[in-house]
């Protein structure tokens, strides 16, 4: 048995209304086949589209650019109105600044008496040996 499916074939048109949505949709910061659903058309519709006629690609690039001019306004009145988390971010995503990395070294060194002693009594026998020697040769030449 053959079931017949009704079939009417949509008209694409960059309307001024489909413009205005695709322009929304693109502010909010939607991209592809999720900003073709929020416009109302299908992701093969909006595709054809943008191969039509360039103003719907123009339409989604201005969308994108005014979404975004929006948050920067947002986050920069933030920074200077005292906010530092704002403010270090504007610093790092626009100014490409990044923190100093600090390396913090401890050494715990303990002293043994017994071994500073016995260090010292190496130092004094050569410090003997070098006196007797000085000692002989001065013998020596005299």
């Amino acid at each position: 048995m053959f079931y017949s499916i009704p079939f009417t074939p949509r008209n694409v048109q960059a309307t001024e209304s489909r413009l205005k949505a695709v322009y929304d949709a693109a502010k909010l910061g939607l991209k592809g086949d999720t900003l073709a659903l929020a416009a109302g058309m299908l992701p093969t519709e909006y595709r054809q589209l943008t191969q039509l006629d360039p103003v719907v690609e123009m339409a989604a690039q201005k969308g994108k650019a005014d979404g975004e001019i929006e948050m920067a306004k947002i986050v920069r009145s933030a920074a200077l109105d005292g906010d530092a988390k704002m403010a270090l971010e504007v610093l790092k995503h626009q100014h490409g600044w990044v923190a100093k990395q600090a390396i913090s070294v401890e050494v715990d060194q303990r002293i043994s008496i017994t071994g500073a002693l016995a260090e010292a009594a190496k130092r004094l026998d050569v410090i003997d040996v070098q006196a007797k020697e000085q000692n002989a040769i001065d013998h020596i030449q005299r």
